[in-house]
């Protein structure tokens, strides 16, 4: 089950020592590709990618995830059309499949998503100017994240687009294994934001921008070099004359760092220079520790994934707040969390600014 066995399981299958089985399929689909073995690997083997390609070839047999590539392939050919089934039956299909225990979530959503088609903000003086990739989270499950952040920009002088044609960064099709159809979504996406005359790229996803920065060149040897995890671009822009110091914040406060952007990005002391900076006093963990949501891990390996949150929840169990800076992180740790609020760090951001 390390990253070290999968590799010696995928040269078995690709040496032909080996074929294709349930339990070779477990150990593979079980990784949460966190990213945060490759940083040690002695050789430098990217195992992320090695892992990606194993899926690949063990899709056809790997019969237990087929029902989820089916809904995740018509999800990101029909993404607004899907918003809106699911929204007509949330009421009534999602309490009974999460009481089954066949999701691992029950989730309300937004009455509307983010984006509905080109969308320009525009400054009296602006500064410069920026895109937004919203990503499939915040697109849909959470928008007031994506209003949050344009608000900030538009107050800071930066004239933001949302532009149409953007698609999922292709993540969730593979970890699937399915390699054809992620590098599609990839094209698209390279196609829509390489025409953009911007600063940045901003996006509130770690896994979206690790996509889009990292993992574009090595699937379809061309990258979004603009891309930027919020957290590098404000960190020099939080102004005390627009940002005041947050007073009315609990004294136990913990940010929880997401696995891709940690590992991925290697972005950890940003965010928490942006929480000090605008008065809040952190209260740090040991150890790392991943929520157990990693995407679609949560939905093919719930009991695995619930066991990961018991050990985040244990670690934080003094704190009073939680602030994360990915989506994904937000909806695991809120599962259980009754009385611990759980935020993104561009809500925090909002909150101090002032109006």
């Amino acid at each position: 089950m390390g990253a070290r066995g999968r590799l010696a399981l995928l040269r078995g299958l690709a040496s032909g020592a080996l074929h294709p089985s349930s339990v070779l399929n477990e150990r593979i689909f079980s990784c949460t590709l966190c990213g945060a073995c490759s940083g040690l690997c002695p050789l430098g083997v990217d195992i992320k990618e090695v892992i990606y390609h194993g899926r690949n070839l063990l899709k056809k047999t790997d019969k237990y995830r087929r029902h989820l590539r089916l809904f995740i392939n018509f999800f990101m050919k029909h993404p607004k059309f899907s918003f809106r089934c699911m929204k007509m039956a949330q009421h009534i299909v999602f309490p009974y499949l999460w009481k089954k225990n066949i999701i691992p979530f029950d989730c309300n959503l937004p009455e509307r998503h983010l984006k509905e088609n080109v969308q320009v903000f525009t400054v009296t003086k602006k500064k410069s100017r920026v895109a937004v990739f919203t990503g499939c989270t915040v697109n849909f499950l959470y928008p007031h994240l994506g209003e949050a952040l344009i608000n900030i920009l538009h107050r800071l002088g930066y004239e933001v687009i949302l532009p149409a044609g953007e698609v999922c960064c292709g993540v969730p099709l593979r970890t699937l294994g399915l390699e054809d159809e992620a590098k599609q979504l990839a094209r698209k996406n390279i196609d829509v934001f390489s025409r953009l005359h911007v600063e940045s790229v901003l996006c509130l996803c770690p896994t979206c921008t690790l996509a889009l920065k990292e993992e574009y060149p090595k699937l379809i040897g061309q990258g979004i070099e603009k891309v930027t995890d919020i957290s590098s671009f404000f960190i020099d822009k939080i102004d005390p004359s627009c940002f005041a110091e947050l007073t009315s914040f609990p004294e136990r406060i913990v940010y929880h760092d997401p696995c891709h952007l940690k590992y991925g990005l290697g972005i950890t002391r940003e965010p928490r220079e942006i929480l000090r900076s605008l008065g809040i006093d952190l209260a740090e963990t040991t150890g790392d520790r991943c929520c157990g949501f990693a995407g679609l891990f949560c939905f093919s390996n719930r009991e695995l994934s619930r066991k990961m949150l018991k050990k985040c929840e244990d670690a934080y169990a003094q704190a009073e707040v939680l602030i994360t800076s990915c989506p994904g992180c937000i909806l695991q740790l809120s599962r259980d969390s009754k009385n611990k609020p759980v935020f993104h760090l561009i809500e925090v951001i909002e909150e101090a600014l002032i109006q």
